[in-house]
C-alpha cells in the first residue's frame, strides 16, 4: 500500500512533463490532425468492409442485407476463386510484373543518385534532377495517353523511328508480348527520377572526412563509391526493398488498367483489374472483397517474412 500511494507524487511530475510536451507541440498536433482524420476515415473505418467477404453481401438495409444483414458463409469466395479458371493467370500476372518492377525499377534509381553525386555542382546537375522528376507529376491518365500516342502505329514517333531505320510498324499494345515490357519501361521512366531523392539524402548525410580520408589514401572515385557510399547507403537500401517486396502484389492498377485489353489479357490481367472487373463491373462485392483481401493478406505476409529474413541476415530491419 505505501508503494501505491507514494506512486501518486511520483507520476504528477511525469504528467505535468507530457503535458508541457505536448502545449509545445501543439502546433505539429494541428498539423497532423487532418492526416490522421484522412486515414482514419478512409483507411480504418472502412476495414471493417472486409466482413463482406466471408458473406453473400447485398447492398442495402433489412433482413438479408448489408454488412448485419447478409448471410455469413464462410470461405465459400476464397474457394471459389481458387477454382476459377483464371485464378492461376491472375496470380502468375500480378507477380510477374511485380517482380519485373522490383528487378528494374529498384536499382535504377539508386545508380541515377550516385551518378548525381558524382556530378559537379551547378546548373546542369539542377537541370538533370528536376527534368527527372518532373514524369512523376504526371498522372496515370495522361502518362498512359502518352504512351498510346507514343506507340501508335501510323503517326507514334516510336513507329516512326523503327521505320526510318528500316524495320516494320509494330502495334505495341495489341501485342501481349511486348506489354510486359512497355509496362516495365515506362514505370522506370516515370518514378526512377522521385525515387532517388531518399537516396540522395542518404548519401548527402555520410560524413565527408571518410571521403578525404580516401583522397589522401590515393582512392580512385570508383573505390570511393564501392568503398565508402555504397556500404553507408546499405541500410536505406535495405529497408526501401523490404517495403519494395512487401508491396510485390500490388500492381499499378490504374496502368494496367488503362494500358490493357481483350487480346492482352493473357500478360495483363492481374488481380486488381480482374477485382475490378468481376467485383464491380458485375457487382460481385463480396467475391471481389475476398480476392482483395487474400491479396492484402500475401503482401503483410511477404513483407512480415522479408523484414525476418533481412534482421537475421543484415541485422537491418523495419520491426
Amino acid at each position: 500500500m505505501l508503494s501505491i500511494n507514494n506512486a501518486g507524487p511520483a507520476l504528477k511530475p511525469r504528467m505535468r512533463s507530457a503535458w508541457r510536451r505536448l502545449v509545445s507541440s501543439r502546433y505539429l498536433i494541428l498539423m497532423a490532425l487532418p492526416l490522421i482524420a484522412y486515414y482514419v476515415i478512409f483507411c480504418y473505418i472502412p476495414m471493417y468492409g472486409v466482413v463482406a467477404a466471408f458473406q453473400d453481401f447485398k447492398i442495402g438495409s433489412g433482413p438479408g442485407r448489408g454488412f448485419f444483414g447478409s448471410p455469413f458463409v464462410g470461405l465459400k469466395h476464397f474457394i471459389r476463386f481458387f477454382n476459377s479458371p483464371t485464378a492461376f493467370r491472375t496470380v502468375k500476372n500480378t507477380l510477374l510484373l511485380g517482380f519485373y518492377s522490383i528487378l528494374w525499377s529498384f536499382p535504377v534509381p539508386i545508380f541515377f543518385a550516385l551518378m548525381l553525386n558524382e556530378m559537379a555542382p551547378g546548373k546542369y546537375k539542377k537541370f538533370v534532377q528536376s527534368i527527372s522528376y518532373f514524369p512523376r507529376f504526371i498522372s496515370s491518365a495522361v502518362m498512359c495517353g502518352l504512351i498510346i500516342i507514343f506507340l501508335d502505329p501510323y503517326t507514334g514517333i516510336v513507329n516512326r523511328m523503327i521505320v526510318a531505320l528500316g524495320g516494320e510498324s509494330t502495334v505495341f499494345l495489341m501485342k501481349s508480348q511486348y506489354f510486359r515490357t512497355v509496362f516495365i519501361f515506362t514505370d522506370v521512366w516515370q518514378f526512377f527520377g522521385w525515387n532517388s531523392i531518399i537516396y540522395l539524402a542518404a548519401i548527402s548525410s555520410i560524413d565527408p572526412t571518410l571521403y578525404e580520408s580516401a583522397e589522401i589514401d590515393g582512392a580512385s572515385r570508383f573505390r570511393k563509391i564501392t568503398s565508402i557510399t555504397l556500404p553507408c547507403l546499405m541500410p536505406t537500401v535495405v529497408i526501401l526493398l523490404i517495403l519494395t517486396l512487401g508491396n510485390l502484389m500490388s500492381v499499378s492498377f490504374d496502368k494496367v488498367l488503362l494500358l490493357q485489353n481483350e487480346v492482352t489479357y493473357e500478360v495483363s490481367d492481374v488481380i486488381q483489374t480482374y477485382v475490378y472487373r468481376v467485383g464491380l463491373l458485375r457487382s460481385n462485392y463480396s467475391f471481389g472483397s475476398a480476392v482483395g483481401l487474400l491479396n492484402s493478406v500475401t503482401n503483410c505476409v511477404l513483407l512480415v517474412t522479408f523484414n525476418f529474413l533481412s534482421n537475421k541476415l543484415t541485422k537491418i530491419s523495419l520491426f
